[in-house]
């Protein structure tokens, strides 16, 4: 046999629970029809449709007072406090407005991506959208594409990478393209090839990869380099070079920024790559797809203000 789901709701006209609690408030037929912009009479007769469909009579009248029947006064609080939640949840979404936003944004990223341009993007919040409120993660792999499909994150800033395509329901934008070059400490002069590849380097790993991307393209090319430390923080990094014989291997952007702080050379990486690619994830069916949408607007924009970067 067919089980039926919700069989007191499917006998009953949900349009008549606004009218037993604006009667059980207010203990008026009169001011129970002008709160619901009804006539006396049509209210009337949906009480008598309320009365049938509950088995109960629900209101006796006192004078001119309304007062509830014991079954009623069970049945007021669940009824209201139904009614605000199905309100609260069915109204439309409002149009998101950054100037007044109070949205809570969780974001995936690098300490790369961290460091570039959040910077830049909190100040530009703090005066466009100063009540929209980020939460930076970082996660064991990128891009965080299983995170975004289980709405663990609203957006995932992270590298390209060909299983994009395995999930048609994200959206990836290109936010912007860097060279790599090569950092040392403050002695080196130049950088050849041999150089690179007689030298030890230290070499980032934020998901503890095995193999990167310039190794991948030296492999290709028939030669390898000696990796003397792996470390998943960027940012501890240069100075780790600037104290050491080591070279390292970063996008110009994040290098350039890194150079006051540490007493680094920059030298071009001497041979052929791939430029450094970041894209932005998002979810296509996002509940916070607008404030999604307006921050990936503003990432773009300011990566187009970024110096030595590509869009």
């Amino acid at each position: 046999m067919m089980n039926i789901m919700h069989p007191a709701l499917r006998r009953l006209d949900l349009n008549l629970l606004p009218v037993f609690d604006a009667i059980y408030r207010h203990r008026s037929v009169r001011l129970a029809a002008d709160e619901l912009a009804m006539s006396t009479s049509a209210l009337s007769h949906a009480l008598s449709r309320l009365r049938i469909s509950l088995n109960d009579p629900l209101f006796y009248r006192e004078g001119h007072r309304m007062c509830p029947s014991v079954y009623a006064t069970q049945l007021a609080p669940v009824i209201a406090s139904a009614l605000k939640v199905l309100n609260q949840e069915l109204s439309p979404q409002r149009q998101f407005d950054a100037a007044v936003s109070t949205e809570c944004l969780q974001i995936a990223i690098t300490d790369f991506t961290a460091f570039c341009i959040f910077p830049a993007l909190m100040n530009t919040l703090q005066h466009a959208a100063p009540g929209l409120r980020l939460e930076l993660r970082y996660l064991p792999h990128s891009p965080a594409l299983t995170e975004l499909l289980a709405g663990e994150v609203d957006l995932a800033l992270g590298f390209s990478t060909a299983e994009d395509i395995r999930y048609p329901e994200l959206e990836e934008i290109s936010w912007f393209q860097d060279e790599y070059v090569v950092i040392s400490n403050a002695s080196r002069s130049a950088l050849t090839l041999e150089d690179y590849l007689a030298a030890r380097h230290l070499v980032v790993t934020p998901w503890n990869e095995k193999q990167g991307v310039l190794d991948l393209q030296l492999e290709r090319m028939g030669y390898t380099r000696q990796i003397a430390i792996k470390t998943p923080s960027m940012l501890s990094a240069p100075f780790i070079v600037a104290e050491s014989d080591l070279l390292m291997a970063l996008p110009r952007f994040a290098a350039e920024r890194l150079m006051p702080a540490a007493n680094i050379k920059l030298f071009a990486l001497p041979f052929d790559i791939s430029p450094f690619e970041v894209k932005i994830y998002s979810h296509k069916r996002s509940g916070k797809r607008d404030a999604t949408n307006w921050v990936k607007t503003t990432l773009r924009t300011l990566a187009e203000g970024l110096p030595s970067v590509r869009l």
